[in-house]
C-alpha cells in the first residue's frame, strides 16, 4: 500500500531540510525507513557501521540518498559499491528515478566501460573492482564522504581489497572517512569485528508470505532435466513469471533450448548471467508484457538487489559457480558447489519481492539443515 514517507525519529531543530526532502521523493514506505533516523545518528557519532538488512527492505537504493544531506557528507560524494554492473546499473536508475534525474546528475554510475558522471554528481554507483582501481590512484579518496560496501556478504576479493584498502585509509589519511557495510544476510559480528567492534544495525525486512516445496533430483537425470521438470510443472499449477537458478550459463543455455519446445506462446523465455549484453541482461528484468508470462533463467547474479517484477515463483537448483584458487598450481578455476542456507534464503525470497509466492527446492528438506550457514 502507498502512502506517505514519514521520516522516523529525527532529531529535534536537527535535519529539518532533510525532512522535507524525504518526504517530498519518498511516496512509498520500506521497511529500512524505521531506521534510518538511528542510522543518521550513528553515523554523525562513529566512522565505522554495519547494517543488516534482509531483501526488500530498500537499504540499496534509499541509504545513500538520505546520508548526502548530513553534515559529513558536506562537499564530499558517497560511493556505493555493487557486486556486479546489472545491480550497479539497478541502483543507480532506481535512485535517479526517486529523484525525479537522469542517471549522471546527482546519481552517477561508474562501471568496466561506462561511466556517467558530472560535476553535479554527489553519488557514485561503483563496482567492486573500479573502486579497488579509484583507491589503488587515490588512496586518500579525496573529496569522497563516505564508502558504503552493499551485499558484503557475497564476499569477493575485489570487496575484501577494497574494505581492507578503506579502513587503512580511514586509519591513516582520512579520520573523518564513514565506512558503512550492508547486507541482507550477513554475519555482522564478525564483520563488525573486523572493524574493530564497531555498532551492529539490525532492520527489518519486507516480504510477502512464500510457500516452500521440495522436489529432489532424480538419481541419473542431468540438472537440466530435473528443471525443466520441476519448471512445466510449476508452470502449470501456479500463475506469474518465474525466476529459476542454475549454475552457470552453460546450464541456462541448454535449459532454454528445451524449454521452447515445452512452453506455450505466450511465454517468453529470458537467460540471465553476467556475460550476456547489457540490452540483453535489461530484458531479462523487466516485467512481462501484458497478457504474457516469463521464465527469467539466471545464475547467483539475480540473487540480491534486484527485483524482477511479476515474479512470484522461484525454482532454485541449490548450486553455484564460484571461483576457487589453486595455491598448487597459482591459478583459479570455476567449480560448481552447494550454495549456503543464507544464499538458499535470499533466492526464495525473490518470489515473495511484491506478492505471495512459491519457492520449488530441488533438494529433500532435510538436506537444508546440512547447508553452510554462509
Amino acid at each position: 500500500m502507498n502512502h506517505p514517507f514519514v521520516f522516523p525519529r529525527l532529531p529535534p531543530a536537527a535535519g529539518s531540510a532533510i525532512h522535507a526532502r524525504m518526504a517530498a521523493i519518498f511516496t512509498t514506505a520500506l521497511p529500512i525507513d524505521a531506521v534510518l533516523g538511528d542510522l543518521r545518528e550513528k553515523l554523525a557519532q562513529t566512522t565505522r557501521l554495519v547494517l543488516v538488512a534482509p531483501p526488500g527492505a530498500g537499504k540499496t537504493t534509499r541509504v545513500p540518498l538520505v546520508l548526502i544531506d548530513e553534515s559529513f557528507a558536506t562537499g564530499g560524494k558517497i560511493i556505493l559499491l555493487e557486486p556486479r554492473r546489472l545491480a550497479a546499473r539497478a541502483a543507480a536508475e532506481r535512485m535517479a528515478q526517486t529523484l525525479g534525474e537522469n542517471v549522471g546528475e546527482t546519481v552517477g554510475l561508474r562501471v568496466r566501460l561506462q561511466s556517467r558522471i558530472s560535476a553535479k554528481t554527489r553519488i557514485e554507483v561503483v563496482t567492486e573492482g573500479v573502486f579497488a582501481r579509484m583507491i589503488l590512484d587515490d588512496p586518500a579518496l579525496e573529496g569522497v564522504a563516505c564508502v558504503i560496501f552493499d551485499e558484503f556478504h557475497e564476499r569477493s576479493l575485489d570487496a575484501d581489497l577494497g574494505l581492507a584498502l578503506a579502513l587503512e585509509a580511514q586509519a591513516g589519511l582520512r579520520e573523518d572517512l564513514r565506512i558503512l557495510v550492508m547486507s541482507a544476510t550477513l554475519d555482522g559480528a564478525r564483520v563488525s569485528k573486523l572493524m574493530s567492534d564497531c555498532p551492529v544495525m539490525t532492520s527489518e525486512g519486507r516480504a510477502y508470505p512464500v510457500e516452500t516445496r521440495h522436489a529432489a533430483r532424480e538419481p541419473r537425470a542431468r540438472l537440466e532435466d530435473d528443471m525443466l521438470r520441476v519448471i512445466v510443472t510449476a508452470l502449470r499449477a501456479e500463475s506469474g513469471s518465474i525466476l529459476a537458478f542454475l549454475p552457470g550459463q552453460g546450464e541456462i543455455r541448454r535449459l532454454a533450448s528445451m524449454l521452447e519446445d515445452k512452453v506455450s506462446d505466450n511465454i517468453d523465455i529470458a537467460p540471465l548471467y553476467g556475460a550476456m549484453e547489457r540490452a540483453a541482461q535489461d530484458r531479462a528484468v523487466q516485467p512481462a508484457k501484458a497478457g504474457r508470462r516469463k521464465i527469467v533463467l539466471a545464475t547467483s547474479i539475480a540473487e540480491t538487489s534486484l527485483t524482477i517484477e511479476g515474479v512470484r515463483v522461484v525454482i532454485d537448483s541449490g548450486l553455484a559457480r564460484v571461483p576457487r584458487y589453486e595455491p598448487d598450481l597459482g591459478l583459479t578455476r570455476l567449480e560448481t558447489m552447494r550454495v549456503s542456507r543464507a544464499a538458499a534464503d535470499q533466492r526464495r525470497g525473490r518470489a515473495g519481492r511484491t506478492e505471495p509466492g512459491v519457492c520449488y527446492r530441488l533438494w529433500e528438506e532435510a538436506a537444508t539443515g546440512a547447508l553452510e550457514p554462509f
